[in-house]
């Protein structure tokens, strides 16, 4: 289908068993017409090093290269992100690190919803703040509301990782439809 909105979902945790990587796939199970689903990890790419990073791009690492091509293939992402010491996992701060230099950074000018699972209490609150200038400066548009913080993950999730809590389940298809609306809009623009 030509019109088919095309996301990529980021998991913020590379942990086996991580909450963020099952919401990212309850993301797919919840997806409205029209949107499909790519899920990327960041696993294989290494530390960032300017040196290794040349406008040509000629000297980017292969896992990079490998992992900027699916993210330029997107019209917009999905990050489900822990929060770590009140902020963003430092993998994936790396990998949006990787994602955004250079004029052809697959980062900019997109649309992007944020969400995240976590045991605790807050829901991640915290770490999705601190996206937020990172968002600025690369001019990525993002679903304000519904925002999706999920606490208590532990007992949101069944032993089979599928999110079998209905609240939340209603409350990502929202943000899900919204991005959808923004996308459109942004294109219309």
């Amino acid at each position: 289908m030509e019109n088919t909105i095309k996301l990529v979902g980021i998991s913020g945790s590379l942990r086996k068993g991580s909450f963020n990587t099952m919401l990212i796939h309850a993301v797919r199970e919840l997806l409205p017409e029209g949107m499909e689903l790519e899920i990327v990890s960041f696993a294989d790419v290494p530390v960032y090093n300017a040196d290794h990073d040349t406008p040509a791009a000629a000297e980017r690492p292969e896992s990079v290269r490998i992992f900027r091509d699916a993210l330029a293939k997107a019209d917009a992402f999905v990050i489900a992100t822990p929060e770590y010491n009140y902020s963003i996992p430092g993998g994936l701060k790396n990998a949006i690190d990787w994602a955004s230099r250079g004029t052809d950074a697959p980062l900019n000018n997109k649309a992007v919803a944020l969400m995240g699972a976590t045991p605790g209490m807050w829901g991640t609150v915290r770490g999705q703040h601190a996206f937020h200038p990172i968002f600025q400066f690369l001019n990525m548009t993002t679903v304000r509301k519904p925002e999706v913080f999920i606490a208590k993950a532990g007992e949101k999730f069944d032993e089979s990782g599928r999110l079998h809590d209905e609240a939340t389940r209603k409350v990502i298809a929202q943000q899900l439809e919204a991005l959808k609306k923004l996308i459109s809009q942004l294109r219309n623009a």
